[in-house]
């Protein structure tokens, strides 16, 4: 009979990768990866690291070479299978960096698979270093033992991103000005669709932007609650709200999450 101290603890220091994962490959791992394992938590030969891709699930590497010039890892055993993760989609304006960092660092937490920062009229930050902030969802992915790491969009109006909105996915609104709906009881509603938040920029939206808004039936207007918050904390206020109305946050940690099939759009206009 097996018991637990005969099962392997999974280990601790989890790396996204591009590379295909299978049983008894060698890959070399890319400069960011082996720096982090070399200098940063000073791991040699022998030591385990789980992988995953977005597509192959989570596997044990064990360190294999840990050499100046190329660090590589032979792969052990599969420890958990890729699964579908809701679909869910955040757009927002762009803030200053600290503040946009965090956002995209609370958003892949909270289980978005998709970032699309968004120009409104009061956007006053419209230059958004999209690499610096897909290495920090690789990074909180990797933190949060998520098995995916959501794409990151470039700027783009936010006219142009509802002209091609997909069909069949509910959009909510933070509307600030106190218009909207409870977002508990708009959440419940949007059910089992594929659904989006929208949070605006720091200095709330222009009224003819809400006004344009409504015409949309895909669009529910949402009431953010009684305070003025920040642009960051709308957002993980939001999304936790949302997800534990009709997200993941039903399961506990490490199980597996529900099956939904993603719609997407095309990224550029």
């Amino acid at each position: 009979m097996t018991t637990p101290e005969d099962v392997e603890a999974p280990p601790r220091t989890r790396l996204y990768v591009t590379d295909a994962l299978a049983a008894g490959a060698t890959l070399t791992l890319d400069d960011r990866a082996a720096h982090y394992l070399r200098t940063v938590l000073r791991l040699d030969v022998g030591a385990d690291v789980a992988l995953f891709n977005g597509r192959d699930g989570e596997w044990r590497a064990r360190i294999s070479a840990a050499a100046k010039r190329a660090t590589t890892v032979a792969l052990m055993a599969q420890t958990r299978p890729q699964t579908q993760e809701p679909d869910v989609w955040l757009l927002f304006a762009p803030v200053k960096r600290a503040r946009i960092d965090l956002i995209v660092e609370k958003a892949t937490e909270l289980g978005v698979t998709r970032l699309l920062p968004v120009l409104t009229r009061r956007t006053i930050v419209t230059r958004v270093n999209v690499a610096r902030l897909a290495a920090t969802a690789i990074e909180a992915a990797e933190q949060c033992e998520r098995l995916s790491v959501p794409a990151v969009d470039d700027p783009a109006p936010l006219d142009a991103v509802l002209a091609r909105w997909p069909a069949g996915r509910r959009l909510l609104v933070g509307d600030e000005g106190g218009g909207g709906v409870p977002l508990r009881g708009a959440a419940s509603a949007v059910g089992a669709a594929p659904w989006a938040l929208l949070v605006g920029p720091e200095g709330g939206f222009e009224p003819g932007e809400l006004d344009a808004l409504r015409q949309f039936q895909f669009v529910t207007r949402v009431g953010l609650g009684p305070r003025v918050l920040r642009a960051d904390t709308a957002v993980t206020a939001a999304l936790a709200v949302v997800q534990s109305s009709i997200g993941d946050w039903s399961l506990p940690r490490g199980a597996e999450p529900m099956t939904v099939s993603p719609t997407t759009i095309p990224c550029k206009p």
